[in-house]
Order: C-alpha cells, then sequence, then structure tokens
C-alpha cells in the first residue's frame, strides 16, 4: 500500500511539472499580438540626417496605433528631426515618459504646442510611473523638471496618467510600470535624493518604466533609459507573458559607464532571454553595443548603436541608416 502510495505522488507530480509548460504557455497566449510594428529614432546621439544630442525619443507605430515614447532633450530637436524625416505627429494621442530626467522630456511642450494647432487631441495623454512628480531637492531648489513641466502641460490641456503596475496601454502593447529591482544593477548616474512617502531616500529613479510590445515574434521592448535595469525589466515582463523570447531590445539601456564584468554579466543574462536585435541608442554606449553583440553571438545587421532616423521594422529587422551600419 506505501509503495502503490508514493508512486500515486509521483505521478502526481510528474504531470503536475509537465503542465506547467503549458499553462505558462496558456498565459502568454490570452494576450493581444501585435502583427505590424514600427519603431523609429527621433533623438539619440548619432544623427545622419537631423540632429543629434544626449537624449531619446522613439515613435513606436503598431497596428494602426501611434505612441510616442519620451520627447528628447532639448525643446526643438524632436521637432527639427521629425521635419526632416518627414513626419507629422498630429494624430499621435499619446506619450509615454519614461522617467523624469530632463532628456527625456525637454521636448513636450514644444511638440504639444505645435500639433495642437492642427488637432487639440495631438500628444494629449501622458502615460508617466509613480514617483516621476516626487520632489527633487538640490541645494536648497527644486531639481525635478517635471513638477514645473506637469503645471505647464496641464494648462495645455493635456493630462498626466501615472501608473504603479503594468497596463496594456492598446492590444499588444503594454506599459510596464516602476520596476522591481530584484538583481543590483545600479543603472543610474545621479547621486541625488528624492523625496518618497518613505521619506527622503536616494534616487533610484524608481518610476522608470518601458514599453513592451507583444508581437508574433516575441517582445519587443523600449526603453528610455532602463535606469531599473534591463534584464529587471525583461525578468518583470517574463512574468506577464512567460515562456516568449525577447525579440528585439531598443532605446537607452544605460550601460555606457559599465565596466568589462558588468557588461559580460548583463549580456551573459540576456543570452537567456533569447535577444535577436538590439539598438543600444542614447545612453547604451558605443562600446557597450559592441561588447553585448559580441557575446550574444549577433551581427553587425542585428545589433547596431542607434542612431535618429534609424528604425526597426517587424518582419525585416533593423535599417540602421548610413552611419551605424
Amino acid at each position: 500500500m506505501q509503495k502503490m502510495r508514493a508512486v500515486s505522488r509521483l505521478l502526481a507530480v510528474v504531470t503536475l511539472l509537465a503542465l506547467l509548460p503549458a499553462q505558462a504557455l496558456a498565459q502568454a497566449a490570452k494576450h493581444s499580438s501585435v502583427q505590424n510594428l514600427k519603431i523609429t529614432m527621433l533623438s539619440t546621439m548619432l544623427a545622419d540626417e537631423g540632429l543629434g544630442e544626449w537624449g531619446f525619443a522613439a515613435l513606436v507605430e503598431a497596428d494602426g496605433h501611434r505612441i510616442l515614447v519620451d520627447t528628447g532633450a532639448r525643446p526643438d530637436t524632436v521637432l527639427s528631426n521629425l521635419r526632416d524625416l518627414h513626419l507629422d505627429l498630429s494624430d499621435v494621442h499619446e506619450v509615454v515618459l519614461t522617467h523624469n530626467h530632463d532628456d527625456h522630456v525637454g521636448g513636450l511642450m514644444t511638440l504639444r504646442r505645435t500639433f495642437m494647432k492642427k488637432n487639440p487631441e495631438a500628444l494629449s495623454i501622458v502615460h508617466v510611473g509613480k514617483g516621476i512628480f516626487y520632489s527633487r531637492p538640490k541645494d536648497g531648489k527644486e531639481d525635478n523638471v517635471m513638477l514645473a513641466l506637469r503645471k505647464e502641460y496641464e494648462a495645455s490641456g493635456g493630462k498626466f496618467v501615472e501608473h504603479d503596475s503594468p497596463v496594456e496601454l492598446f492590444p499588444g502593447a503594454w506599459l510596464s510600470g516602476p520596476v522591481p529591482r530584484i538583481f543590483p544593477e545600479r543603472n543610474w548616474s545621479s547621486v541625488g535624493q528624492v523625496q518618497t512617502p518613505a521619506g527622503l531616500v536616494e534616487d533610484t529613479i524608481p518610476e522608470d518604466q518601458s514599453l513592451v510590445l507583444n508581437t508574433s515574434k516575441g517582445l519587443v521592448v523600449v526603453s528610455g533609459c532602463g535606469h531599473s535595469g534591463v534584464i529587471n525589466t525583461l525578468t518583470f515582463a517574463e512574468k506577464e507573458f512567460p515562456a516568449t523570447p525577447v525579440y528585439a531590445l531598443i532605446g537607452g539601456f544605460h550601460l555606457f559607464s559599465a565596466n568589462d564584468q558588468q557588461l559580460d554579466w548583463t549580456a551573459d543574462r540576456l543570452k537567456g532571454f533569447g535577444v535577436s536585435y538590439l539598438i543600444g541608442a542614447h545612453c547604451t554606449g558605443i562600446e557597450a553595443v559592441y561588447r553585448v553583440r559580441q557575446r550574444l553571438n549577433l551581427s553587425r545587421k542585428s545589433a547596431v548603436v542607434g542612431a535618429v532616423g534609424a528604425t526597426f521594422v517587424l518582419g525585416e529587422g533593423i535599417h540602421p541608416g548610413a552611419i551605424a551600419q
């Protein structure tokens, strides 16, 4: 009898283990997926045409939806680059701001004022992570540009939507919201402080968030700076999309100051996510892109330094432009 019970328990465990992958796949399958996707770099350091700057912005076009991720640093850079690239944002209603730093939010009001002349709803909704409006005191002054920007933007009729957890913005497009810091990646340069409900603490940029697109080929992740850490971000995304490879990483990942050991650790962790494409823009770092590319056994066609005007097209891959090819 004891032997039969032991066998029965063993069969139950085996059955449970066999069901786990199927359950994970079923969880991922419940989500809508994006069939057509194009992402265009609008602000970063390199540029074939247009202006380069220390900043980030990208236009995401997916199944008829258009959304802007970050707005560059200087007030007029993205607007100027849009004109050079013959792009119009007057039908783009929503913006994602990945975090509070001025090299990601600097162009918001210029873009809002310009395109609302043609369409009052243009860039009228901005999605932000909880913590973006926390005070950042420095030398007796306020160092968070988002506090003044909030007043100016809302006065124009715009609305901020604050998120503290993942949310689907449109079918197949998810905003991570603030990302738990499981791994000690410490992907930020600031030595400032932030006033939180728990008191004045080190500013780890707690609101940092990324856009995650669930496509037919896997996840495409758009990051502004990745201050949460790219591995933390992908680990968090994996909970919502288990057993789903990360098809492409696009944007800034704040690896420019990482040492060789940190880069190797990051690249080795990325291997487990099955990354096929990488556009390392803004704060990723040129040497960092090349080192990660080599470690992941990617080619110069599938992993490049981002440049203004460069695009990623689902089913085609990266169109890097001349300077980064």
